[in-house]
């Protein structure tokens, strides 16, 4: 949680140095980031799917398991990797125009966030192996070894920023373009840190670049099953939030696509909460259940449900105030109308949070025993026939503004609640993985 509160400092940094330049600056940037989140999301599942193996492995003392668990991240990540450079090259201001329809600024915001979309693309490869490496660390329970390293990407891309975006210590004046470059310089170093260190301590899941496609064909099978259902949950998720983005986008100007993207950067601050929840029921759920103690897993799981919402509601009522006093300060070179709107969408956040934080709880515990058919029903059925329809009947038959259109459509949630809760009771994911493998 305090790697990913780091993680999202630095967003919020991007965001206040950015936001001195404009709405129009901002907004160019943030739907670029809009897209780079869409690859994200699919690393993050990437490096999920072969978590789940990777903790039950470490739970029951395979070694070799969990090493080709992790080249199974690797290889998979950096196929995304590559398909998502060749699009920001090649087609970038199509994706940021599908992202602005009707916008009144789409024109600027177009082809400055195609030139910032470029730039960032070079930070693809370094991601996927850091996710890889980062992610891999916490699932065999060193969460403090990718919190350091990240700190110190984190304190680069700052002095970065600073540098280069308004030119600083005799740089030129880059504007978004300086805040690319400082993106990609903090994520070489990061990797370049990630690497130094298990090339030096041989860590259990260590294996050279040379041996990555030495994998057990068997296992990749096994992955693969169960992340094909992951995959078509996080794409129904983030698929239909980008869509939805997309539509909010269009209702204004600049301003707009401003607040909302300011909005969010002060809400992924709270996100930190789903990072938590992930991690904790990978490692705690996943190494139970890999040493065969399913009884302990079920426990655990309990626990994991009631501590996320308890997490959920404390960190809602201090967001309140902490949002209140953050957005007037932070984006203060904003428009009024872009506060006024980035504070109403943390508001409504904020309400879900303690809900979100169940559903994540539900999601996660299951996915560690290897059942991800859950999720896949529960975000694929509720997104596809309330969340979207319900987006593009409000986008195209009201004036409402995007704060009270995103309050809305968002009630859908508590019926994805249900559905994942009715799956959960069926208790599929209490399964050690690891004996399937063994046999």
């Amino acid at each position: 949680m305090l790697q990913q509160f780091i993680m999202s400092m630095v967003s919020l940094i991007d965001n206040f140095m950015v936001a001195g330049l404009g709405d129009s600056n901002m907004a160019s940037v943030n739907v670029a980031n809009q897209i780079n989140f869409v690859y994200i999301v699919l690393v993050n599942t990437v490096c999920g799917a072969g978590g789940i193996y990777l903790a039950q492995f470490k739970g029951a003392g395979n070694h070799e398991g969990m090493r080709h668990a992790y080249r199974f991240k690797v290889i998979f990540a950096l196929s995304a990797s590559i398909v998502f450079f060749i699009l920001c090259w090649t087609i970038p201001e199509i994706m940021i125009a599908i992202m602005t329809p009707g916008n009144n600024a789409q024109a600027e915001i177009i082809s400055k966030g195609a030139q910032y979309l470029r730039f960032t693309s070079f930070t693809l490869v370094p991601i996927a192996i850091s996710s890889s490496i980062g992610s891999s660390f916490r699932e065999i329970g060193l969460p403090k070894i990718p919190l350091i390293i990240s700190a110190c990407a984190t304190v680069i891309n700052t002095i970065g920023n600073w540098i280069l975006i308004y030119g600083n210590m005799g740089a030129p004046r880059m504007e978004i373009a300086g805040a690319a470059i400082a993106t990609i310089i903090a994520r070489v170093c990061e990797l370049s840190f990630f690497l130094l260190y298990i090339h030096k301590r041989r860590t259990l899941f260590f294996v050279s670049f040379i041996t990555i496609f030495k994998i057990d064909k068997r296992l990749i099978k096994e992955i693969l099953a169960k992340s094909l259902m992951m995959f078509a949950s996080e794409l129904s998720w983030i698929s239909s939030e980008t869509v939805v983005t997309a539509l909010l986008n269009g209702r204004g100007g600049a301003e707009t696509v401003a607040g909302m993207s300011a909005g969010f950067t002060i809400a992924n601050i709270f996100f930190l909460v789903f990072s938590g929840i992930w991690t904790a029921s990978t490692v705690i759920i996943g190494g139970s259940l890999g040493a065969g103690k399913l009884e302990e897993a079920r426990n655990r799981g309990e626990w994991i449900k009631s501590g996320a919402v308890i997490l959920g509601i404390v960190v809602a009522v201090l967001g309140t105030a902490v949002s209140v006093a953050l957005i007037p300060l932070v984006f203060s070179n904003l428009s009024d109308s872009a506060r006024q709107i980035s504070l109403g969408i943390v508001f409504v956040i904020l309400v879900y949070l303690p809900l979100w934080a169940l559903l994540n709880a539900l999601f996660a515990i299951s996915r560690a025993g290897g059942d991800t058919a859950m999720g896949m029903w529960a975000d694929v059925s509720v997104n596809t026939i309330l969340f979207l329809p319900g987006a593009f009947i409000l986008a195209f038959t009201t004036s409402m503004g995007p704060v009270s259109m995103y309050a809305i459509l968002k009630t859908s949630d508590i019926v994805k609640y249900l559905v994942a809760r009715h799956f959960f009771k069926k208790e599929r994911w209490i399964r050690n993985l690891t004996l399937r493998i063994n046999e």
